[in-house]
């Protein structure tokens, strides 16, 4: 086991926050302006379209503006031509959002939205699948995670901008308009149809990490071995290891105080994202409302301040956190323990005066920090569904803090153990 020496600060890692769910794919993402604060990347770059930058001496980045968040590439140093095979990876993400976003009255999935209860729509192959693994997953959490959840969704949003609370009739009108059961997919011919005229989908939760699978997609297949690529610094997608540190460091933040950094995460060949309504939420009457709903009961989830999942693909890491988020602790533990594929760290709301107590399950230890504030861990066995109580432990505070672009600087310490 490879063991981070005291001396030995950890390189500079991409800091991930709990995000807005659902509120990405919008008409108003814009493409980011121009910005080229270290060199010239020359014809690598299309003007307007991203922009590269070096992150420390460690890491080159590239970043474009779409789906209402930041998407960026880092790499490793290397020749000019890597920034370019990877700026023509990151600008797939511009053709996804014109595909999938629910708010462009131009896009597939708007116009499916549009003409899906009249006669089967035939849907491009790869949003095809995609559609069928939402499904799936909804299926596989008992709609904890659902795609057809938009109406609640825009409900909570709407009395959020304007500090209401939405009466059960609105709750339950929305909740009527929901439900996986309600669409009829033909795999042969690859299309789709609602089975009633209030259906509609909206790929808020899984769209993002969708996009970072297939921008990895494109870095794999130029070549590229070695590279991270996140979206709107919740969800990401890393292949290889940065430097020898047999993979990418990826920063967990305090679901409480997100300026601090709650642990790090050595992340290889895997995807990972965080749900959380640590600062996303407001309050009515002396009762806290959090941001992501629950579709089954149509009232916003309160039982967990955050959850980080790891899985073989992003746009599984992104459903799977925002229906554990839903699900709660022993939903989401008892999943884990059947799925050797998907690791979880469940953070549950202190008692009063009370550490943090992360609940892992599924996720070595040897890739796992914690950092920046101490806090009183349990790991879950999935075999005997048994879990270890670990004692407080933190690393040393004295890295720099995260910069307004999400990268982190170093901060020195050792393993969980």
């Amino acid at each position: 086991m490879r063991r981070t020496r005291p001396d030995s600060p950890l390189p500079e890692t991409i800091l991930i926050m709990p995000h807005t769910r659902r509120e990405f794919l919008t008409a108003a993402s814009l493409r980011a302006e121009v910005l080229d604060r270290a060199r010239d990347a020359g014809d690598a770059l299309r003007a307007g379209a991203e922009r590269t930058e070096p992150v420390g001496q460690t890491t080159v980045r590239l970043t474009t503006r779409a789906m209402a968040c930041d998407f960026a590439v880092l790499l490793n140093p290397g020749p000019v031509e890597q920034v370019a095979t990877a700026s023509e990876a990151l600008d797939l993400v511009h053709v996804l959002e014109e595909q999938m976003s629910a708010y462009r009255a131009d896009s597939e999935l708007s116009r499916l939205n549009q003409i899906a209860a009249a006669r089967p729509v035939r849907v491009e192959r790869r949003l095809f699948q995609l559609l069928l693994e939402a499904t799936r997953i909804a299926k596989a959490t008992d709609c904890a995670f659902d795609p057809t959840a938009g109406p609640l969704i825009e409900l909570w949003r709407w009395c959020r901008r304007h500090n209401r609370i939405p009466s059960q009739s609105q709750i339950d009108e929305a909740r009527r308009k929901i439900g996986i059961e309600r669409i009829q997919f033909d795999q042969s011919a690859e299309t789709v149809q609602f089975l009633e005229p209030s259906v509609s989908l909206n790929l808020g939760g899984i769209g993002k990490g969708y996009a970072l699978d297939r921008i990895g997609e494109a870095l794999t297949s130029r070549g590229l071995s070695d590279w991270l690529v996140h979206g709107g610094h919740s969800s990401v997608l890393a292949r290889g290891t940065h430097a020898d540190l047999g993979g990418w460091p990826v920063g967990l933040r305090h679901p409480l105080f997100p300026n601090k950094r709650l642990g790090t995460l050595l992340l290889k060949n895997g995807a990972l994202s965080t749900s959380g309504s640590g600062t996303q939420f407001f309050r009515h009457g002396g009762k806290r409302y959090g941001h992501i709903v629950d579709p089954r009961t149509g009232q916003p989830a309160q039982d967990m301040l955050s959850v980080t999942v790891v899985a073989p693909t992003a746009a599984q890491a992104d459903a799977f956190s925002t229906a554990f988020f839903v699900a709660g602790l022993e939903k989401s533990i008892e999943f884990c323990q059947n799925q050797s594929e998907i690791g979880v760290i469940l953070i549950p709301p202190p008692l009063r005066n009370r550490k943090l107590c992360p609940i892992i399950c599924g996720i070595p230890d040897e890739v796992l920090f914690f950092a920046d504030t101490e806090v009183s861990w349990e790991n879950v066995d999935r075999r005997t569904n048994a879990t270890a109580p670990r004692g407080s432990h933190a690393m040393d505070r004295h890295g720099s803090t995260a910069t307004d672009r999400g990268a982190v600087g170093r901060n020195d310490g050792s393993r969980k153990r």
